[in-house]
């Protein structure tokens, strides 16, 4: 096993988001505890051939905040919404990277998808004009450790730079390894987190066709309903989430406000299918209990939950299951909520929003709800939060991320204490 230096201690001091219900993480948060629903009818194309019609798409988001109208065009709106939530977090954090040494800064931001959007908009073109109107910037475009390397040539960053690919447990393993590299020495400073934004038509109809998707078109404000009997599946969306997390140490040497401490990761592989999860939930639950043990925690420290809850069949019962495998009888104890009903499944950012929400529960001391609850599973018997949001003492919150192939990842974020 590493022997990461858990001495050295890794600390949270900036966010920053763009979700279908908010351009930035303030704004995302209050959303979230007000129960605003982002998700709505496909306006982009035409989609009435498609099982499901519905999505979570970010409106008026702007590029051209960020970059010239010549970047904008060469990058995909993956890389786009990643820079806008990078320097909202940079901001967030008071961090003045021309003060830092930009060698022992990183970035670890991933995706599942990357531009896959320039890519299929190629297709078309090719298809139209020929081979030879292939653009030439195409290639880099669309390869996804091109959203942290233009970061990294933004900011001057020479330290490790990484885009973690772990399909829905990317934002929260992205999380987890910027910290290793902390607590490993080889960074003082890392940018961390997920983005996603493949509201494509392939997608959808691959996605629908497995079964994944749901089929209630006609409303969409209560179509996702996770951990509920009558759930039948997710629907995707965009977005990204960027965190700074810096070694205590630096952070106290320059006065940030540390908003909450890293405790520990834990990633595994159920091993068992590639488009389903393990009906026991057992590697899913290992991740958990990892995650604890990581961060010298037992179960009964962990005070809420941000689940996968992916309102998916078969999801939410393995999930479920592996909470309960971890925690043992403390899980129905536990607030266990989800926010997809109100963002969509942001895939390679999905676990980086729950991040973000149990930061927020430990500084404002509420948690955001599980929408769209009505009628109990006897297979989901949890405390899921329904409807609406809760107040709740949070000195250490779980989030969980578990995607395609069966990789699970779970975080544990606690308040920080001298």
């Amino acid at each position: 096993m590493t022997n990461y230096n858990h001495k050295r201690r890794v600390v949270i001091t900036g966010m920053g988001a763009v979700s279908p219900v908010g351009l930035d993480a303030r704004t995302t948060w209050e959303s979230l505890l007000a129960g605003r629903v982002g998700v709505g009818p496909i306006t982009d194309y035409d989609a009435s051939k498609l099982p499901t019609q519905v999505v979570a798409q970010i409106k008026d988001f702007d590029p051209l905040q960020y970059q010239t109208h010549r970047e904008a065009r060469r990058t995909g709106r993956v890389t786009q919404l990643a820079i806008a939530s990078t320097e909202e977090a940079i901001t967030n954090a008071a961090l003045d990277l021309e003060a830092e040494d930009r060698t022992r800064v990183g970035i670890e931001i991933g995706s599942a998808f990357g531009a896959l959007s320039i890519l299929e908009d190629q297709v078309v073109v090719r298809e139209q004009r020929g081979l030879k109107s292939t653009k030439p910037t195409l290639a880099p475009a669309v390869l996804i450790s091109t959203t942290p390397s233009l970061i990294a040539i933004r900011h001057g960053i020479q330290g490790p730079v990484n885009s973690p690919v772990v399909a829905c447990a990317t934002g929260v393993y992205s999380l987890g390894s910027a910290a290793r590299r902390i607590q490993s020495g080889e960074a003082d400073v890392m940018l961390a987190g997920g983005t996603d934004a493949y509201t494509s038509q392939i997608i959808i109809f691959s996605f629908s066709r497995l079964g994944a998707m749901t089929r209630r078109n006609d409303e969409p404000e209560t179509a996702i309903r996770p951990f509920d009997l009558e759930r039948d599946g997710m629907t995707v969306g965009e977005g990204a989430v960027t965190m700074v997390l810096e070694s205590l140490e630096h952070a106290q040497a320059r006065g940030a406000t540390i908003l909450a401490e890293y405790g520990g990761m834990g990633f595994t592989s159920d091993a068992f299918h590639l488009a389903a999860p393990d009906p026991e939930g057992v590697g899913a639950g290992r991740a958990m209990k990892l995650a604890l043990e990581a961060s010298g925690l037992e179960p009964e420290d962990v005070d809420y939950i941000a689940a996968h809850g992916t309102a998916t069949r078969l999801n939410d019962p393995s999930e479920t299951k592996a909470i309960k495998y971890a925690l043992g009888e403390h899980a129905y104890q536990v607030p266990t909520t989800s926010i997809k009903p109100m963002i969509g499944h942001a895939m390679g950012a999905a676990g980086a929003f729950g991040a973000l929400t149990i930061i927020e529960a430990i500084r404002t001391g509420w948690v955001p709800p599980t929408l769209n609850y009505s009628v109990p599973d006897p297979e989901c018997d949890l405390d899921y939060v329904p409807n609406q949001a809760r107040q709740v003492h949070v000195d250490a919150g779980m989030t969980n991320a578990f995607g395609f192939g069966g990789q699970n990842a779970s975080v544990l974020i606690k308040r920080f204490v001298e």
